[in-house]
């Protein structure tokens, strides 16, 4: 069995999973999305890095670029499942599901999971509107991002109306949530396969409690209430593992916060029981 990790080789989740995989006598190779490329003749499309590709895909990276170059590379990655019966992991649909802020909260929702009052919109004069409607303390996120970078907690109309003008003069997409006032900490639960098979608390000081920011991690045994929910969550964007993110409101409400269909677990693995990257290697084999 061969299979080809997309990503950096020298990333600390893909040299673990390097690891797991050779251990299990898999031939890993590792490539770059730049590096993707495809050949088409005579109606036969050959995706692939000038060696056989193998027979899984696991996408630990699809960093941005131009229009063009994400649409080509997530496409690539649906000839590879569709022509070339490579199995893809995430699947390219369920990529495409959590790597959008806004089709991932809408998923959720319809599926009956709580999240935050959420708008989104192109235009200046929408957002000011939306900040109002949604109580003058909202949190923009970008809508493409991980790790709570790019977020920011808006209060005020004066600071709304800076955030939002450089917002538009660089183009950008407004993703505007109504702020859940919370005790300084959220939950992530890692599901495979249908399974939880690790979940944590973030500790933070500030309103963003994200392990690459800083906050501090304790080991979690998950009620059945996030059990549930968190297993509800991966279906509803299909994916085959992923990294729900949870917050428990003041009043004790749970809200779906996001799916992450390219999770990391480094703080993770700091209280996990088991291995992560052998668990996500064992299911894909």
């Amino acid at each position: 069995m061969k299979v080809t990790i997309l990503g950096s080789e020298n990333a600390w989740h893909v040299e673990a999973l390097i690891g797991a995989f050779q251990k299990r006598g898999v031939v890993v190779n590792v490539l770059r999305a730049k590096e993707m490329k495809a050949f088409i003749k005579d109606d036969i499309a050959c995706p692939g890095v000038g060696t056989d590709i193998g027979d899984v895909v696991l996408v630990r990276s699809l960093p941005g670029g131009s229009l063009e170059q994400v649409i080509f590379r997530v496409d690539l990655l649906h000839v590879l499942g569709e022509v070339k019966d490579v199995e893809i992991v995430n699947s390219p649909r369920a990529l495409e599901r959590t790597v959008d802020k806004m089709y991932t909260t809408a998923l959720l929702s319809r599926a009956g999971l709580k999240v935050p009052e959420t708008y989104i919109t192109e235009r200046y004069e929408d957002a000011m509107t939306a900040f109002k409607e949604l109580g003058c303390d909202v949190v923009v996120k970008p809508l493409f991002g991980s790790e709570g970078r790019g977020m920011i907690r808006v209060t005020d109309p004066e600071t709304a109306h800076r955030v939002f003008m450089a917002l538009y003069q660089c183009r950008y997409v407004y993703y505007l949530q109504r702020f859940i006032p919370h005790e300084g900490n959220d939950i992530r639960v890692f599901v495979i396969n249908g399974r939880v098979i690790a979940a944590m608390k973030r500790h933070s000081s500030d309103w963003r409690c994200n392990v690459a920011l800083g906050a501090e991690v304790s080991p979690l045994d998950p009620d059945t209430s996030i059990v549930d929910l968190s297993l509800r969550a991966v279906e509803a964007v299909g994916a085959f593992y992923a990294g729900v993110d949870i917050l428990p409101s003041k009043e004790g409400e749970l809200y779906l916060l996001e799916v992450n269909g390219i999770p990391g677990w480094r703080g993770l693995q700091q209280v996990a029981r088991s291995d992560i990257a052998s668990t996500i290697v064992d299911a894909i084999l």
